[in-house]
């Protein structure tokens, strides 16, 4: 038989081995997606670390939608952010440290921990050398691939202790910074026949102005270093449930080694219903600009919004991007805090016009998605409606969107995991399926 042919004949018989009556999901109470019929999450664990906050629950047991709030141990993120923006100061070392232990620190920690972290962000030269071979465009590929090659340089890879949980911590917060810079220059210069520039960290940066230094030596701006450590903050961690976080979990449950465990969470994050999620509206933007001729039109932009909705226009999938989420219902709080700085940062660089397309889209985004889904439940502009835009501003290319992403939630994910290891009772995660497939009788070869 073709080889080919009989690929495409397994793939065919696909449609029918994968078939599910719908019905059968409420007939056996199936959460889907590990969601409640009201939109909210199934409950599987406890945390201390992050708490996300979209609606109220009433006396009657129903949903009231609320303004959304973030919680990073207690504290609401404009707690967090707001002495920093106010005091024009990095923060995300601070952020790290108080996700990892549960406490603020004070000033004398704090200065220890930033130079711990340093002292952690240069990269094994064998790491640099395999960085080098590696071939392949896709950053998040190359970064899970660093990440379990840290466990053959890891004298304990596989020790749980607190001790050392918090060590592999410190060092991965450090060096996924080092190694996504490192594999972008590598890739612009083996792909796009660029030079070649591999950059120490300088002592005394940020993480956020270190990163800036190592991909564009000294071309950014202080708002730009600013804004990238604001950027890291708010995606430093977002509860046990979001879904590379829970895959963090879930791997750790097991016992299973410190990398690959992250290496699951990096390919959870890939994912472009996930931290994939920012290029898909940033092209989307790309695309409405030059669709749309008046920027300020909101009929013109209406109309083509109800096209795209209508599965008519743009890539037909029937989505506005970076409008909705799964708790959030007046606001993501992490989008409020990007759409001040996005317009800080375009006065800055000449792109208020711009800005102010996007504001008008995020308004009648959300109109036109309410109108056609016929919604009761408010929706609102999530954290990837402008952190596309604002990368861009920085003049940061697509490739590292994600990466980035993945850089600040390594803080998270392994706060989750050292919580995952250290509470009494831990068990493995292990949820259960149905089968309805029914039983059959086994045929002879010769009868088939």
């Amino acid at each position: 038989m073709n080889k080919k042919y009989l690929i495409y004949k397994l793939s065919d018989e696909v449609k029918n081995s994968c078939k599910i009556d719908n019905e059968l999901f409420s007939t056996y109470g199936v959460k889907r997606g590990l969601r409640n019929e009201d939109g909210s999450g199934v409950l599987v664990g406890l945390t201390n670390i992050g708490n996300v906050v979209g609606y109220e629950v009433a006396e009657d047991g129903s949903l009231e939608p609320t303004e959304g709030k973030l919680f990073y141990r207690g504290y609401e993120l404009d707690q967090l952010v707001s002495p920093l923006l106010k005091e024009k100061r990095f923060g995300f070392e601070e952020v790290a440290f108080l996700l990892l232990s549960g406490r603020l620190p004070d000033k004398e920690e704090l200065g220890a921990f930033r130079e711990l972290l340093y002292e952690n962000m240069p990269l094994d030269h064998r790491t640099v050398v395999h960085l080098v071979d590696l071939e392949g465009t896709n950053i998040m590929n190359i970064l899970a691939r660093c990440v379990l090659e840290m466990y053959t340089f890891d004298d304990n890879p596989d020790d749980i202790s607190r001790d050392n949980l918090m060590r592999q911590s410190i060092e991965l917060i450090a060096k996924f910074p080092t190694i996504v810079a490192y594999a972008y220059n590598i890739y612009r210069h083996s792909v796009q026949g660029r030079s070649l520039h591999i950059r120490h960290p300088k002592e005394n940066l940020s993480i956020a102005e270190n990163f800036l230094y190592m991909l564009k030596n000294d071309e950014y701006t202080e708002l730009d270093a600013r804004t990238l450590d604001l950027l890291l903050i708010t995606q430093a961690e977002h509860g046990g449930g979001n879904n590379s976080t829970f895959t963090v979990r879930v791997t750790s449950s097991t016992r299973t080694d410190t990398y690959s465990s992250i290496a699951a969470g990096i390919g959870s994050l890939k994912g472009p219903l996930h931290g994939g999620a920012n290029i898909k509206v940033i092209n989307m933007f790309h695309h409405l600009k030059e669709q749309i001729k008046d920027w300020t039109n909101q009929d013109e932009i209406d109309t083509y919004l109800q096209r795209m909705l209508n599965k008519e226009a743009y890539d037909k999938s029937g989505l506005i991007y970076g409008i909705g989420h799964a708790v959030y219902t007046k606001s993501d709080p992490r989008a409020v805090q990007l759409k001040k700085l996005a317009g800080e940062l375009a006065r800055e660089k000449g792109r208020e016009e711009e800005y102010n397309f996007l504001c008008l889209l995020e308004q009648e985004g959300i109109k036109c998605l309410m109108e056609h889904r016929k919604m009761r439940k408010p929706a609102c502009a999530n954290l990837d409606f402008y952190s596309g835009f604002i990368y861009e501003m920085i003049g940061l290319p697509q490739e590292i969107y994600t990466p980035i992403f993945a850089m600040a939630r390594i803080v998270g994910w392994t706060a989750h995991r050292i919580e995952e290891l250290n509470f009494e009772g831990r068990r493995i995660i292990r949820p259960a399926y149905m089968n309805v497939s029914g039983e059959r009788d086994y045929i002879p070869m010769n009868e088939r």
